[in-house]
Protein backbone atom coordinates (compact mmCIF):
# COMPACT_ATOMS: atom_id res chain seq x y z
CA UNK A 1 0.00 0.00 0.00
CA UNK A 2 2.86 2.46 1.28
CA UNK A 3 4.54 1.92 -2.45
CA UNK A 4 1.31 2.27 -4.36
CA UNK A 5 1.29 5.83 -2.18
CA UNK A 6 4.73 6.90 -2.93
CA UNK A 7 4.19 6.39 -6.62
CA UNK A 8 0.85 7.70 -6.65
CA UNK A 9 2.75 11.07 -4.99
CA UNK A 10 5.20 11.29 -8.17
CA UNK A 11 2.82 11.16 -10.94
CA UNK A 12 0.61 14.53 -12.28
CA UNK A 13 -3.20 14.26 -12.83
CA UNK A 14 -2.29 13.19 -16.59
CA UNK A 15 -0.34 10.14 -15.57
CA UNK A 16 3.00 11.51 -16.02
CA UNK A 17 6.09 11.64 -13.52
CA UNK A 18 6.89 14.70 -11.86
CA UNK A 19 10.77 16.02 -11.95
CA UNK A 20 11.12 15.66 -8.47
CA UNK A 21 10.36 11.43 -9.31
CA UNK A 22 13.21 11.52 -10.94
CA UNK A 23 17.19 11.35 -9.21
CA UNK A 24 21.14 10.37 -10.42
CA UNK A 25 21.15 7.83 -7.96
CA UNK A 26 21.25 4.87 -10.11
CA UNK A 27 21.37 4.15 -13.66
CA UNK A 28 21.91 0.44 -13.35
CA UNK A 29 18.20 -0.13 -15.59
CA UNK A 30 19.01 2.34 -18.13
CA UNK A 31 20.20 -0.01 -21.61
CA UNK A 32 20.82 3.12 -23.87
CA UNK A 33 21.57 6.84 -23.61
CA UNK A 34 20.50 9.70 -25.93
CA UNK A 35 22.74 11.90 -27.58
CA UNK A 36 22.86 15.48 -27.55
CA UNK A 37 22.17 15.21 -31.73
CA UNK A 38 19.36 13.06 -30.72
CA UNK A 39 20.49 9.63 -31.98
CA UNK A 40 21.55 6.68 -29.52
CA UNK A 41 24.69 4.48 -29.89
CA UNK A 42 24.45 1.13 -31.25
CA UNK A 43 27.45 -1.24 -30.54
CA UNK A 44 27.80 -3.02 -33.53
CA UNK A 45 31.45 -5.05 -32.78
CA UNK A 46 34.20 -4.91 -30.86
CA UNK A 47 37.99 -6.15 -31.68
CA UNK A 48 40.82 -6.45 -29.30
CA UNK A 49 44.18 -6.54 -30.33
CA UNK A 50 47.16 -8.52 -29.93
CA UNK A 51 50.47 -7.91 -31.78
CA UNK A 52 47.57 -7.51 -34.28
CA UNK A 53 49.29 -5.74 -37.39
CA UNK A 54 45.86 -3.89 -38.18
CA UNK A 55 42.48 -3.80 -36.84
CA UNK A 56 40.27 -4.25 -40.10
CA UNK A 57 35.89 -3.72 -39.90
CA UNK A 58 34.43 -5.44 -43.20
CA UNK A 59 31.20 -6.01 -42.02
CA UNK A 60 28.51 -3.27 -40.11
CA UNK A 61 29.15 -0.53 -42.19
CA UNK A 62 26.34 -0.34 -44.52
CA UNK A 63 23.36 2.08 -45.15
CA UNK A 64 21.72 0.76 -41.72
CA UNK A 65 23.19 3.96 -39.86
CA UNK A 66 24.06 7.58 -41.30
CA UNK A 67 27.06 8.36 -39.01
CA UNK A 68 29.29 4.96 -37.29
CA UNK A 69 32.01 6.02 -34.34
CA UNK A 70 34.92 4.08 -34.12
CA UNK A 71 36.12 4.67 -30.51
CA UNK A 72 39.48 3.56 -29.51
CA UNK A 73 40.75 2.64 -26.04
CA UNK A 74 43.95 2.46 -25.05
CA UNK A 75 45.92 1.52 -28.20
CA UNK A 76 49.10 0.60 -27.29
CA UNK A 77 51.78 0.69 -29.88
CA UNK A 78 54.86 -2.34 -30.19
CA UNK A 79 57.16 0.05 -31.81
CA UNK A 80 57.88 3.73 -30.16
CA UNK A 81 57.23 6.87 -31.69
CA UNK A 82 54.96 5.52 -34.49
CA UNK A 83 51.83 6.84 -35.50
CA UNK A 84 48.17 5.29 -35.34
CA UNK A 85 46.49 5.62 -38.19
CA UNK A 86 43.21 4.68 -40.89
CA UNK A 87 42.42 4.12 -43.94
CA UNK A 88 39.28 3.30 -46.28
CA UNK A 89 37.73 0.27 -48.65
CA UNK A 90 35.08 0.62 -51.29
CA UNK A 91 35.21 -2.89 -51.81
CA UNK A 92 34.86 -4.89 -48.35
CA UNK A 93 38.87 -5.06 -47.41
CA UNK A 94 39.87 -5.89 -50.50
CA UNK A 95 41.81 -3.15 -50.93
CA UNK A 96 43.07 -0.23 -48.69
CA UNK A 97 43.59 3.70 -50.10
CA UNK A 98 40.73 5.75 -51.20
CA UNK A 99 41.89 9.36 -51.81
CA UNK A 100 41.56 11.72 -48.80
CA UNK A 101 41.91 15.70 -48.23
CA UNK A 102 42.33 16.38 -44.38
CA UNK A 103 43.39 18.75 -42.02
CA UNK A 104 45.33 18.21 -38.91
CA UNK A 105 46.49 19.96 -35.51
CA UNK A 106 47.15 19.13 -31.93
CA UNK A 107 47.82 20.35 -28.73
CA UNK A 108 50.67 19.61 -26.51
CA UNK A 109 51.82 20.08 -23.03
CA UNK A 110 55.02 18.44 -21.05
CA UNK A 111 55.70 16.57 -18.54
CA UNK A 112 58.04 18.84 -17.13
CA UNK A 113 55.82 22.24 -17.52
CA UNK A 114 58.30 23.50 -19.99
CA UNK A 115 56.64 23.22 -23.11
CA UNK A 116 52.35 23.81 -24.07
CA UNK A 117 51.81 24.68 -27.56
CA UNK A 118 49.04 24.66 -30.09
CA UNK A 119 49.69 23.91 -34.12
CA UNK A 120 48.93 22.90 -37.26
CA UNK A 121 50.88 20.00 -38.62
CA UNK A 122 51.71 19.80 -42.12
CA UNK A 123 53.05 16.10 -42.27
CA UNK A 124 49.83 14.72 -41.15
CA UNK A 125 47.15 16.40 -43.37
CA UNK A 126 46.72 14.55 -46.76
CA UNK A 127 45.56 16.20 -50.12
CA UNK A 128 44.32 14.08 -52.58
CA UNK A 129 46.33 11.66 -50.85
CA UNK A 130 45.66 7.46 -51.33
CA UNK A 131 47.96 7.24 -47.96
CA UNK A 132 46.82 6.05 -44.13
CA UNK A 133 45.75 9.07 -42.21
CA UNK A 134 47.27 10.17 -39.25
CA UNK A 135 44.91 9.96 -35.31
CA UNK A 136 47.90 10.86 -33.54
CA UNK A 137 51.77 10.85 -34.11
CA UNK A 138 54.69 9.64 -32.20
CA UNK A 139 53.12 7.46 -29.86
CA UNK A 140 55.09 6.31 -26.45
CA UNK A 141 55.49 2.43 -26.46
CA UNK A 142 56.60 2.31 -22.51
CA UNK A 143 54.09 0.09 -20.62
CA UNK A 144 52.01 2.69 -19.45
CA UNK A 145 51.36 4.69 -22.63
CA UNK A 146 48.75 4.07 -25.31
CA UNK A 147 46.27 6.58 -27.48
CA UNK A 148 42.61 6.86 -26.36
CA UNK A 149 39.93 8.39 -29.09
CA UNK A 150 37.06 8.44 -31.38
CA UNK A 151 36.69 8.49 -34.62
CA UNK A 152 33.30 9.88 -36.36
CA UNK A 153 32.33 8.33 -39.79
CA UNK A 154 29.19 10.27 -41.73
CA UNK A 155 27.25 8.76 -44.37
CA UNK A 156 30.15 6.21 -46.05
CA UNK A 157 27.20 4.35 -48.04
CA UNK A 158 26.17 7.28 -50.09
CA UNK A 159 26.93 7.59 -53.35
CA UNK A 160 26.18 10.63 -53.94
CA UNK A 161 28.65 12.56 -51.60
CA UNK A 162 32.35 12.51 -50.58
CA UNK A 163 32.36 10.67 -47.31
CA UNK A 164 33.36 13.23 -44.24
CA UNK A 165 35.17 12.21 -41.07
CA UNK A 166 36.83 14.04 -37.80
CA UNK A 167 38.72 12.13 -35.16
CA UNK A 168 39.94 13.17 -31.51
CA UNK A 169 42.60 11.45 -30.50
CA UNK A 170 44.52 11.78 -27.12
CA UNK A 171 47.91 10.03 -26.30
CA UNK A 172 51.46 10.02 -23.86
CA UNK A 173 53.86 11.00 -26.67
CA UNK A 174 57.10 9.27 -26.51
CA UNK A 175 59.16 12.71 -25.09
CA UNK A 176 56.84 12.28 -22.64
CA UNK A 177 54.24 14.76 -23.87
CA UNK A 178 50.71 14.63 -23.69
CA UNK A 179 49.12 15.37 -27.37
CA UNK A 180 45.37 16.15 -28.23
CA UNK A 181 45.29 15.62 -31.92
CA UNK A 182 42.20 16.62 -34.14
CA UNK A 183 42.21 15.64 -37.29
CA UNK A 184 38.99 15.76 -39.93
CA UNK A 185 38.63 15.89 -43.79
CA UNK A 186 36.91 14.47 -46.35
CA UNK A 187 37.20 11.17 -48.26
CA UNK A 188 37.09 11.97 -52.02
CA UNK A 189 34.43 8.76 -52.97
CA UNK A 190 31.02 8.52 -54.01
CA UNK A 191 31.34 5.16 -54.18
CA UNK A 192 30.10 3.70 -50.80
CA UNK A 193 32.89 3.15 -47.87
CA UNK A 194 32.14 -0.39 -46.74
CA UNK A 195 35.33 -1.13 -44.81
CA UNK A 196 37.85 0.13 -42.69
CA UNK A 197 41.21 -0.49 -41.45
CA UNK A 198 43.65 0.87 -38.56
CA UNK A 199 47.25 0.06 -37.82
CA UNK A 200 50.05 1.51 -36.43
CA UNK A 201 52.63 3.51 -39.11
CA UNK A 202 55.66 0.91 -38.03
CA UNK A 203 54.84 -2.17 -35.82
CA UNK A 204 51.85 -3.59 -34.57
CA UNK A 205 49.21 -2.95 -32.25
CA UNK A 206 50.64 -4.91 -29.21
CA UNK A 207 47.00 -4.18 -27.73
CA UNK A 208 43.95 -1.97 -26.74
CA UNK A 209 40.27 -2.08 -27.97
CA UNK A 210 38.06 -0.55 -30.87
CA UNK A 211 34.80 -0.41 -30.84
CA UNK A 212 32.60 0.57 -33.75
CA UNK A 213 29.03 2.27 -32.79
CA UNK A 214 26.29 3.14 -35.33
CA UNK A 215 24.41 6.16 -34.31
CA UNK A 216 20.55 5.23 -34.23
CA UNK A 217 18.53 8.93 -35.01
Amino acid sequence: MSIALSIGNNLTTSGVFKSSAVNNTSVNNVTTFPLISGGTLKLLSTQTASASASINFTTGIDSTYDEYIFKFINIHPSSNSTDFDFQVSTNGGGSYGVAITSTWFQSAHNESDTTAAISYETAEDLAQSTSFQTLNQDINADNDASNSGYLHLFNPSSTTYVKHFMAVNQCMQSTPFSIEAFAGGYINSTSAINAVRFKMSSGNIDDGIIKLYGVVN
